[in-house]
């Protein structure tokens, strides 16, 4: 999956696949997580989000099943 690199003190890249609306993130600590069944919208709303850390802890961490990849 092409992971774009994203100006956060949070994340440092986000992937999206929107076949499978799978979503991959990886963070300042370097983890690298696959978040599931992640509508397109949630994902482009993330992308375009003033703070990106904010919107992934209001929209995304608690909302979506996720595995630990890395």
């Amino acid at each position: 999956m092409k992971m774009l690199p994203v100006d956060s003190s949070n994340l440092s890249a986000v992937g999206y696949d929107p076949k499978t609306n799978i979503m991959h993130i990886r963070f300042q600590s370097g983890r690298l997580y696959a978040y599931y069944d992640v509508p397109e919208n949630i994902y482009h709303d993330l992308m375009n989000a003033d703070s990106l850390g904010s919107f992934f802890n209001s929209f995304i961490k608690d909302f979506f099943r996720y595995t630990k990849l890395s």
